[in-house]
């Protein structure tokens, strides 16, 4: 146990439950011949030549008599964690397989997958996960925390990989494919074992940071102000706990001071199983990085809030928070509270200099590295990542705009909502010249997709963020939301052949499939108009991640579920 006296600082990880999952008895290659073998696709194999994967599998299979299989195939995207276990026995319970490979996990599949593969072995049947780069990492990471151990299978190949070149790797791995399956009990665990450079120090039940030992403290001069402060960040970098920039370190006295604006149980969850750690997120662990993040404690009902929002089974939290897409979780407040708070949306509202804005978004962030450890360049799978990652937030002016806020479409004027979206950081849409609406309305619409966005393969939501004199160009024309919304839809696609083949497989409703051209919204109401900025030419357009992830709107509420119509309503009086 850690001494509290001589260690107040906090982890920011929380408790973290560590459980050792008893793998699944191993099977003799009698029984595997047997069979059945369940070959669980979770359509990731359709890319590319993924799919000689299984193919070579069954053909090295049959050279052993194993010819008794089953292959099945449906997506793991968007389902939760209790999904992902119903989804593991009813496999189990309709083909009754000896033994069982779930491919691929290669991208933001990958923890999904893992879950399955954990869920497998939890009710007895032994079980490999194959993956791929980047997914290998994550996989290990979600195996780690979640299981203990995992029997998984790294293939390394690319988009690029020919079939021959997948046939030979699959073919340099095909005795450990066996091993996984038929080891006995007593080196099934040396196969399972997995390397992860994480947390191999759990966190303490104390709740605290024992820093003992690797912080000098007896050597500070604490006639300096903040003395330590640079020995606290640095080993909050070191062990992965922050982002990269100055944290205040999190003490349970500053905790206690957070909480003054925050009457919900400080062990309440607000979201069950998310990342890499399968740790649920609870109020105190939202309350902790606010603190790292430098808020105020008036932020915490936006925080609250905004993870409510998250948690809302159609957000994908689960997979939005390691996927390799560069987005980050925008945090749209509008309504009264916001300007209550200090939250900002005139000039310059994405960019620095707006405390409520910087350390409100950046919270968010870091709850996601801390209490989830999806943690960049080991346990997510962002390619290049953006700013958005960082921090992401800004709030509706309602003076700025000829109509209504989100708030009030939504509600009424005096409830204030947080929107929340995962999506790409704004991308500009300059223009100074246009006279009139129809002339702005064609910059707007070419700016709401590229063939390198992922709305040009799943169409979903976007927000137009314009500013006051693009805004008031077009209210003067007579457009209003509706009327914008319509002519965004309409208008912004892409024609079939740019998007066939290319980018990714799409992800579209069942009626989109015969549709030329390919629109990038499913319907009108997926296009959100703001309005934010100064005055000038320079409004943005956010596209979306939209991998069966919806953009979520919550009125923000106490404790009873009644409307909050000051941020008064929240003081503890602590």
């Amino acid at each position: 146990m850690t001494d509290t006296t001589l260690n107040p600082i906090l982890d920011p990880r929380g408790w973290q439950e560590r459980r050792k999952i008893p793998l699944a008895p191993r099977v003799s290659m009698g029984t595997l011949k047997k069979g059945p073998v369940l070959l669980f696709d979770n359509t990731k194999l359709g890319f590319c030549n993924y799919m000689q994967v299984y193919r070579r599998i069954k053909e090295n299979f049959a050279k052993e008599g194993i010819t008794h299989i089953v292959d099945y195939r449906e997506t793991v995207r968007g389902k939760t964690n209790q999904d992902l276990i119903d989804f593991a026995a009813r496999l189990k319970n309709e083909f009754k397989p000896v033994a069982a490979i779930l491919a691929l996990s290669d991208m933001g599949t990958s923890p999904a997958t893992a879950i399955m593969t954990i869920a497998m072995e939890e009710i007895g049947v032994p079980s490999l996960c194959i993956t791929a780069p980047p997914g290998t990492d994550l996989v290990k990471a979600a195996a780690f925390y979640r299981a203990g151990h995992l029997c998984i299978c790294p293939i390394d190949m690319y988009q690029g990989s020919t079939e021959e070149e997948i046939a030979q790797k699959v073919d340099d791995q095909m005795q450990r494919i066996y091993e996984a399956l038929t080891l006995p009990s007593d080196q099934i665990e040396k196969r399972a074992a997995l390397e992860f450079g994480l947390d191999a120090d759990p966190p303490d039940q104390s709740g605290l940071l024992d820093t003992r030992d690797k912080i000098e403290w007896g050597k500070l001069d604490f006639s300096e102000p903040a003395a330590g402060i640079e020995e606290v960040m640095d080993l909050f970098n070191e062990m992965h706990l922050s982002d990269g920039l100055p944290i205040i370190p999190p003490t349970a006295k500053r905790l206690d001071k957070m909480m003054t604006y925050c009457p919900f149980n400080l062990e309440s969850p607000l979201a069950h199983g998310i990342g890499p750690s399968g740790k649920d997120i609870t109020v105190k662990d939202i309350a902790i990085c606010a603190v790292m993040a430098g808020c105020k404690p008036q932020a915490m009902p936006i925080l609250v809030t905004a993870f409510k929002a998250m948690a809302n089974k159609k957000y994908n939290f689960l997979q939005s928070v390691t996927t390799s897409h560069p987005g980050g979780n925008l945090v749209l407040v509008s309504g009264p509270i916001a300007q209550e708070i200090g939250l900002y949306g005139r000039a310059g509202c994405i960019g620095p200099g707006f405390p409520a804005n910087m350390t409100i978004g950046r919270a968010v962030n870091l709850v996601l590295i801390n209490t989830c450890r999806s943690v960049p360049g080991h346990a997510d799978l962002a390619c290049i990542s953006s700013q958005a990652e960082i921090t992401y937030c800004f709030a509706e002016e309602p003076d700025l705009t000829p109509w209504q806020t989100i708030n009030a479409e939504r509600y009424d004027e005096q409830t204030t909502t947080v929107y929340v979206l995962k999506a790409e950081p704004p991308h500009d849409i300059i223009d100074f010249l246009s006279m009139t609406a129809g002339d702005l309305l064609d910059g707007i619409v070419d700016s709401c997709t590229t063939l390198g966005s992922n709305n040009s393969f799943m169409p979903g939501p976007l927000i137009v963020v314009v500013t006051r004199d693009h805004a008031w160009l077009l209210a003067r024309d007579g457009w209003d939301k509706n009327k914008i919304r319509e002519h965004i839809h309409i208008y912004a696609f892409h024609q079939v052949p740019m998007v066939r083949n290319r980018g990714l497989v799409p992800v579209r409703p069942p009626h989109f499939a015969n549709l030329h051209p390919m629109p990038v919204t499913r319907e009108p109401s997926d296009v959100e108009i703001v309005v934010a900025g100064g005055r000038g030419g320079h409004s943005s357009v956010i596209l979306p991640w939209a991998l069966h992830s919806e953009a979520i709107v919550e009125p923000m509420v106490l404790p009873n579920d009644q409307v909050a119509k000051s941020i008064e309503e929240f003081k503890t009086g602590k």
